[in-house]
């Protein structure tokens, strides 16, 4: 057997909030730099208001964190790390941890099996609402994450808080939950195509008694997950990434920055950095699942003797 043995009575939603937090930040610091040359590949080439022509170009995931490194060093590879962790620590935790308690609100009483429409209401619900209290932190990793694409630019922000702080000031509360919509949508997708479809292949690997209930049945669900998700959101993921690395008033909208992104590039443009969105998010979900799984038991276990 491999990892922990699974509780015989199921963790509470408290252990699954803390558990889900815990395991996104220990996914967002393995993938991290990936992410960061997500974010790069599906700004490249966009029309920015002031114009400007002196930027850095990169070519495929090795080629953009290598040049990362050689113009702005290593450290770059983690810029907004730190808001990246914040957002995992509340966001993670709502939309992965409190997945399975929705579920259970949505399953009517008596019911056998839960259906595939409760588990797609359950996703698109704790999605929505982990984006409606996580958007800043995900404005302020984006914008971090960006700074350096024009290499000519003006460091933005000297820091997470002064980032929080300056674009309050400069575009007003609002600025922070900018893309919101978009971001919505897109993790609504997300947490169809990841969430549902981890919960399906584990229970169908399950039951047809294929593996056990332990970690290769995680990373095999998970990877699948991972994929799955990738496909489907890639399009709203270039789009949220970038109206949110928008100067004020580039869009006048997510629409329009669809719009502007199709009439500049094609839809091939809408899987601008699928590579390494592929790379990030099936990485991710692999460390992240089967971290999430692993803390829940641990946690179960500890309990009695923190009693």
């Amino acid at each position: 057997m491999v990892g922990l043995k699974p509780p015989e009575v199921p963790p509470p939603a408290t252990v699954k909030f803390v558990s889900a937090g815990m395991a996104g930040c220990i996914a967002d610091l393995c993938t991290f730099p990936l992410d960061t040359a997500k974010v790069r590949l599906q700004i490249q080439g966009e029309v920015r208001i002031p114009r400007t022509v002196s930027s850095v170009e990169y070519r495929g995931v090795l080629g953009t964190l290598s040049t990362m490194v050689r113009t702005e060093g290593a450290r770059s590879l983690y810029s907004g790390l730190a808001a990246g962790l914040q957002r995992q620590m509340s966001f993670a935790s709502i939309r992965i941890g409190l997945y399975d308690s929705v579920k259970q609100l949505y399953t009517p009483k008596g019911a056998e099996n839960t259906s595939m429409a409760t588990r797609l209401l359950a996703g698109c619900t704790t999605g929505a609402v982990a984006v409606a209290c996580a958007q800043p932190t995900d404005v302020v990793k984006v914008r971090f994450q960006a700074s350096g694409a024009q290499w000519d630019s003006p460091r933005r922000y000297s820091g997470t808080v002064d980032a929080y702080r300056t674009i309050a000031r400069e575009e007003g509360v609002r600025g922070l939950w900018r893309g919101t919509l978009p971001n919505i949508a897109r993790n609504a997708i997300i947490n169809c195509g990841e969430l549902v479809t981890y919960d399906l292949l584990k229970d169908a690997l399950l039951r047809a008694q294929l593996m056990t209930d332990n970690v290769p049945c995680h990373f095999v669900a998970a990877f699948g997950a991972g994929f799955c998700a990738t496909v489907v959101a890639s399009p709203v993921d270039v789009v949220k990434t970038r109206y949110m690395n928008a100067s004020p008033g580039q869009y006048r909208n997510a629409l329009s920055c669809l719009l502007a992104l199709l009439m500049q590039d094609g839809p091939a443009g809408l899987y601008k950095g699928f590579v390494p969105s592929f790379l990030r998010l099936g990485s991710w979900n692999v460390v992240m699942f089967v971290s999430y799984e692993q803390l829940q038991r641990l946690m179960v276990l500890a309990r009695p003797a923190l009693a």
